[in-house]
């Protein structure tokens, strides 16, 4: 039986650029027994010494930046000024586990007794699968491999077809920093029973999946007949609350940037705007102003704001979206702008479009757009915002923009979402949880909360005895 041909599209010409092979079933279960023999020597390594590898991968991959931030143009399609961020911000996020995890992942005691010693150990679990996306694959990957490996684990990847080399220059860097073989191991896969099959091993004693919701629910699925942990970082529709008193201007700039970076290919990116009707039309004004000042093109130019969409297929989607808007009323307001009138031929490209008059009677307001578009919708008080922001499926993030903070902070207390943001957006900090509410997910990552899945909790009972 010949093996599956996996091809990577390039957003910006839509011909294939790389192709790899996929597995066979047999070598696919050969990963997770290679993965428990690693294990036994990994769980017992230090880790002062678990820690120097991860420093040193780091430093390999830092070297690299320019090669890798090139590699990321070209397979998703983000303009080459912002792919080499994402290995620094990677980097960065790192190195917040590797501060926090001595004290993390240190034993905690139990109340003193005479006679007893009583703590808790954190263990680590085991083999960990973890299956990421395309969009910000650097970012996403650190979230969970880092803790998973310092916590004493071993690591089975399965990226997205779309950025295949990240794994290999992933493994490749922590190979040269000194990595036990089998200790991180990878597979390429575009096959949904490939993936049924690997998260069924009952060998694997974790699993981590970023994605969509169907793609998430499908690994539930998989994963159901067996007690194993399952983490999901799943899709969102965040809003945004722009109330009256706020700096309309400054708070345009920071919604379109929002809205539209990386081609509105975020999880969190902002995708529903509410505005105070106070301020409605000056801020679409402004929205109007901002985005004139934006530059659609070619990915590989460092004057680019805004590359294409990463498929023809997800190119379709935002435009179907746009059109059901539109044919419901809404009405689209984006400005003249010549980048946006004359983008290059052959790629999946979507002017980063504005839509006024949307109601949740459209699908813009209501499913995952994955896209450069801002739908804007008047509302008339706060109580109406949050009503509007809470109907959703979706719980990710959400954001409030005013000069009032403490008005503010009262409202996000309202909102349903993992992460609340004031005068902010689009941003997880490593130092803070990451994680879904509704369909958006369940589960952790970042934050000292992200070692949690990656451990398993032992009491230790210990007396003294008879003398």
């Amino acid at each position: 039986m010949s093996l599956e041909t996996i091809t990577t599209i390039s957003p910006t010409t839509n011909e294939g650029i790389i192709t790899r092979s996929g597995i066979s079933l047999s070598d696919l279960a050969l990963l997770p027994e290679t993965s428990v023999k690693a294990f036994q020597s990994w769980r017992t390594t230090k880790l002062s010494d678990r820690k120097r590898i991860v420093v040193k991968a780091l430093e390999i991959l830092a070297s690299r930046t320019d090669e890798l931030a090139a590699e990321l143009t070209d397979q998703m399609g983000r303009p080459i000024a912002y792919t080499g961020k994402e290995i620094s911000t990677a980097i960065k996020r790192s190195e917040f586990f590797l501060r926090t995890c001595d004290d993390v992942l240190q034993d905690t005691p139990g109340e003193a007794e005479a006679g007893f010693k009583r703590f808790i150990r954190k263990v680590p679990v085991g083999p960990v699968l973890v299956i990421f996306a395309w969009n910000y694959p650097y970012l996403i990957l650190v979230n969970t491999l880092i803790p998973a490996l310092l916590a004493g684990n071993t690591v089975i990847l399965k990226p997205s077809p779309q950025t295949p080399t990240v794994v290999e220059q992933v493994a490749k860097a922590f190979e040269e920093a000194g990595l036990p073989a089998g200790v991180l191991q990878y597979f390429h896969s575009g096959s949904p029973t490939t993936i049924e099959s690997i998260v069924r091993n009952p060998l694997i004693a974790d699993v981590c999946f970023t994605g969509s919701v169907a793609g998430g629910l499908a690994v539930q699925r998989a994963a159901a007949d067996r007690i194993v942990n399952v983490g999901l970082e799943l899709g969102g529709k965040d809003p945004a609350y722009v109330r009256g008193d706020v700096d309309v201007a400054w708070a345009a700039d920071q919604i379109v940037d929002g809205c539209v970076f990386n081609s509105g290919q975020s999880c969190c990116s902002l995708e529903r705007v509410y505005v105070h009707d106070s301020v409605h039309d000056e801020f679409v004004a402004a929205v109007k102003d901002v985005l004139k000042g934006y530059r659609l093109g070619d990915p590989t130019d460092v004057k680019t704001h805004v590359g294409p969409v990463v498929s023809k297929r997800a190119k379709t989607t935002i435009e179907e979206h746009i059109q059901d808007a539109l044919n419901k009323g809404a009405k689209n307001e984006t400005p003249e702008n010549a980048t946006f009138a004359n983008p290059p031929a052959g790629g999946n490209y979507v002017v980063p479009t504005l839509l006024t008059g949307v109601t949740h009677e459209m699908t813009v307001m209501t499913e995952e757009t994955f896209g450069p578009v801002i739908p804007v919708m008047k509302v008339k008080d706060d109580a109406e915002a949050v009503a509007l922001m809470n109907d959703s499926e979706f719980g990710l993030t959400a954001s409030v923009w005013t000069k009032d903070k403490s008005t503010a902070a009262a409202l996000i207390d309202e909102i349903e979402a993992g992460t609340v943001f004031v005068n902010r957006c689009d941003y997880p900090s490593p130092d803070l949880a990451w994680t879904g509410w509704k369909n958006s997910g369940r589960g952790y990552t970042l934050s000292r909360f992200g070692f949690d899945q990656f451990v398993k909790l032992k009491s230790y009972h210990i007396a003294d005895g008879p003398a």
